[in-house]
Formats: structure tokens, C-alpha cells, sequence
């Protein structure tokens, strides 16, 4: 008897190779999928703004990033001894103003410069819940959105569901915008099968669902704009709970390695494939603990990976393998 119903996610249409430069942004699931991109040589930039849940987010750190927006001291609020920014994660925040500001005008313009050059974005969304700041909020326009409650107070914010139209709009103008500042991206949306139960089981549904329904709806008979199932993977594909943390909601790493599978199945071309295997073995290499470090068998084994190297940055130049060679004493 089969007790595992799988399924395959629809190929793209012009799959991902190493040329190709990836912006990934979204929920922390983004960055599970990102690393292992960046493991394999992947050009990739992640999460300029740090991670962003929410639609409303994703799209002002877009429209930031398009305008190469420049924050000041004075767009920064103080909560818990450091400066924080409602648009962006708190690795951003800082015990100084100055500081703080510095990393997010530098993140925003390092994204614009590299938005220009993007073939592919990946927004991964989190959940249709936003927390809409209130009056009591510190340096704030309220119905303003945060991207991050950076531990503020509780009375600071009213949670509000999206509506189905709301975030179609956005998802619309998100996409119309990045053809717009670059008409050769291609973006591929992913929903994240983390489970954002602090909000409810019925509230983290019916969040699930409207994006879900506002990503068909906003991308059906789009060129160059797709969806990538990883939400499906896990919660229809898997379905079961060996398959999450110890919190019950996020994925563990059996579950993580399968979406990645799937999506190289999906999202990857045959050639890049195959160079992905022999750069599987350098990463398989530098994670072999020798017993002896400076046995003969370590010297000839370090010298055996630097001809791989070798070999692949003369085949492949444009693989950046500096880490490797420092590592190997290339």
C-alpha cells in the first residue's frame, strides 16, 4: 500500500544555470533555500531588508530598492537601547543611529545596483496577517505596516487580515513594477509552509489561502512570472509531522532538503546539474574532519581537491571558489 501521495512541480519554461543572478527575499524559509544556492556557487543576494513576511513589506523593500531609497537618522525610532527601522529586520538595527543608518542605505543600494542585472527573483510569502502600527508607536505613521515588531510593545500594533482583493493589488504592482525597472526578470513566487500559529490555527489558514489565491490570480497568463509549490510540498506532499521541528511549525532539515530537491528538479538545467554534483564534492570535502592533519594522507588529499578546483574554475571560470582555495592551501 502507498501511504505517500508525491507530486512534481511544473518545469520552468527557461531554468536557472550559474550565469544567472538570484534575488531571494521573503520569510525565513527564503533563506533555508538561499544558502544552499550560495553552497553551490550561486550568484545570490538575500534579504536586503533582512525577512519580511508580509506582502505590504516585500513590496515597499522592492519599491526602496527600485528608487535606491536613502533612509535618515531621523526615520529611525529608539526601543530597548538601539535604533531600529519599522521597514527592515532588527541585524539592521544598531546602539547608534549612524551605524544603523549606514547598513540599510548600503543594503538598499547594493539591491538596486544588483536588481538592474537580476534574471530571477524568488519572493517567498509568509503570511496575508500585517501588524498595522497604532498612534502609541514610537516615530510612526499609523496604518503604517511593520516589517518586524523588534520586541515592541503589544498595544503598538493592530494585526489585520488582508483581504483576498488587498493582496492581489499588491502582488500586482509588485510584479508591474520589477518588469518595469527590469523587463528581462523573471520572478518565481513560493509560499512558505512555516506555520505562523501565533496567529491562530484557523487565522494562519485562511492567511495561507489568500495567498495562495492571490498568487494564481495575479500571475495566471503572466510571462516570465511562476510559482513554485514548496508550501504544497510540505504540508500535502509530506504531511506529517516527523517532518517539522521541535516547535510543530517550522520544517526540520529531511523536509528543507526535499522542496530544495524538488526545486532543482524543477527550476534547474541538466548541465548545471551535473557541475552542481562536482560541487557538491568540494563542500563534501571541506567538511571531512581528518583524524590527522598532517599526515601524508591529509597533504595528498588537500592536493587532490585543489586539482578539482582547479579543473572547475578553468572549465567554469566564472565560479568564485577563493573560500575553497584558502581552505585546501590552493
Amino acid at each position: 500500500m502507498d501511504f505517500h501521495v508525491e507530486f512534481s512541480p511544473k518545469h520552468l519554461s527557461k531554468k536557472i544555470n550559474h550565469r544567472h543572478k538570484l534575488l531571494l527575499m521573503g520569510s525565513c524559509f527564503t533563506e533555508n533555500i538561499g544558502d544552499k544556492l550560495v553552497a553551490h556557487k550561486f550568484p545570490v543576494l538575500q534579504n536586503p531588508n533582512g525577512i519580511l513576511f508580509n506582502p505590504v513589506s516585500v513590496k515597499e523593500a522592492i519599491e526602496n530598492y527600485i528608487t535606491d531609497k536613502v533612509i535618515s537618522e531621523s526615520d529611525l525610532f529608539y526601543l530597548n537601547e538601539g535604533y531600529h527601522s519599522w521597514q527592515h529586520h532588527s541585524r539592521f538595527s544598531d546602539i547608534t543611529k549612524q551605524d544603523a543608518v549606514q547598513k540599510i542605505n548600503a543594503s538598499t543600494n547594493a539591491a538596486h545596483l544588483y536588481l538592474k542585472e537580476t534574471d530571477v527573483v524568488i519572493i517567498t510569502l509568509g503570511s496575508a496577517c500585517v501588524y498595522e502600527l497604532t498612534g502609541k508607536a514610537a516615530n510612526a505613521k499609523a496604518g503604517s505596516v511593520a516589517a518586524n515588531n523588534h520586541k515592541a510593545p503589544a498595544d503598538w500594533f493592530h494585526r489585520k487580515l488582508l483581504s483576498n482583493l488587498e493582496v492581489i493589488d499588491l502582488l500586482s504592482e509588485t510584479i508591474l513594477q520589477l518588469q518595469q525597472f527590469n523587463p528581462f526578470i523573471k520572478i518565481i513566487f513560493t509560499i512558505s509552509p512555516v506555520r505562523h500559529l501565533r496567529e491562530g490555527f484557523v487565522e494562519n489558514n485562511r492567511s495561507k489561502a489568500a495567498l495562495i489565491n492571490a498568487v494564481h490570480t495575479a500571475t495566471e497568463n503572466l510571462e516570465n512570472v511562476f510559482y513554485f509549490p514548496a508550501y504544497e510540498l510540505v504540508i500535502d506532499d509530506l504531511r506529517d509531522y516527523r517532518f517539522f521541528a521541535e516547535d510543530m511549525v517550522h520544517p526540520n532539515y529531511a523536509a528543507t532538503n526535499y522542496v530544495w530537491e524538488k526545486f532543482v528538479a524543477a527550476c534547474i538545467d541538466e548541465p548545471t546539474k551535473e557541475l552542481m554534483k562536482l560541487i557538491n564534492e568540494i563542500n563534501a570535502a571541506i567538511n571531512h574532519k581528518p583524524f590527522n592533519p598532517t599526515s601524508e594522507a591529509h597533504k595528498k588529499f588537500k592536493q587532490i581537491n585543489c586539482s578539482k578546483i582547479k579543473d572547475l574554475k578553468t572549465k567554469h571560470p566564472y565560479l568564485n571558489f577563493t573560500k575553497e582555495e584558502q581552505y585546501f592551501n590552493c
